[in-house]
């Protein structure tokens, strides 16, 4: 019986939609919890959906390979999802044009001092050479973040967990930080957010404040951009 039950989990577990109905269910629950405790930072869905679903793969004995032969097409839906982000943006163009000399210098300043100190905090702790490098990437995007790792001699893999730490924990205590130093402007938060945690800041911008998740669009794709061109020239003095 218990060979049975086995075999029949195995097979339930190669299937290409098993990771997927994971990912979905276990992201489904962490968000309901997360609006029912009032959008509480500490319930960031993202973060506790990763939490959840490391601790079912270790738990039920599932490899992490297998989860992702269906995962993967989430995985996969990167790419248009931030092209999406678009259209939100397009409907502040006008007050983007208004503002393009300060967004482009606090987008200069802001990537550059996002990758020096990454790289010099990690340096100082003691950091090895391929993680210096894959640490840079943190405030790209991810399938940017990989890129840049892997031209630089970095580690995709340890690239995107840097990504992801800076995603959650940004979209986690923006809101309070800015609260600190007094910062009530919805497009300076959301410009700020974008700029420093990508793509998980600017969902959490999208869903306090249109406006604020526009311009954390903006600076999202934007910092990505410039980030692949900084990083490789901006290491070499770093190291």
């Amino acid at each position: 019986m218990i060979e049975r039950l086995t075999g029949l989990w195995d097979a339930i577990t190669a299937l290409p939609l098993f990771g997927l109905t994971l990912t979905l269910l276990a992201y489904w629950l962490c968000d309901r919890l997360y609006r029912r405790a009032h959008y509480l930072p500490l319930l960031n869905p993202v973060l506790l959906s990763i939490i959840v679903i490391i601790v079912f793969l270790q738990l039920s004995g599932v490899s992490y390979p297998v989860y992702f032969n269906g995962a993967q097409f989430i995985h996969f839906l990167l790419g248009p999802a931030t092209v999406a982000l678009a259209i939100p943006l397009y409907s502040q163009f006008r007050k983007v044009r208004a503002l393009f000399l300060p967004l482009m210098l606090s987008l200069c300043i802001g990537s550059t001092l996002g990758i020096v100190s990454a790289v010099l905090l990690a340096r100082l702790m003691g950091a090895s050479l391929p993680t210096l490098l894959s640490i840079s990437t943190k405030s790209a995007t991810t399938p940017i973040a990989m890129g840049i790792a892997e031209h630089l001699g970095g580690i995709p893999s340890l690239a995107v967990g840097m990504v992801m730490i800076a995603g959650i924990g940004g979209a986690m205590g923006y809101r309070f930080l800015c609260r600190l130093i007094r910062v009530r402007d919805p497009v300076a938060q959301g410009f700020a957010v974008g700029l420093a945690a990508h793509g998980v800041g600017t969902a959490r911008a999208l869903q306090l404040d249109p406006q604020s998740g526009a311009f954390a669009a903006l600076a999202m794709s934007l910092n990505g951009l410039l980030t692949a061109l900084l990083a490789p020239l901006l290491i070499p003095w770093l190291l």
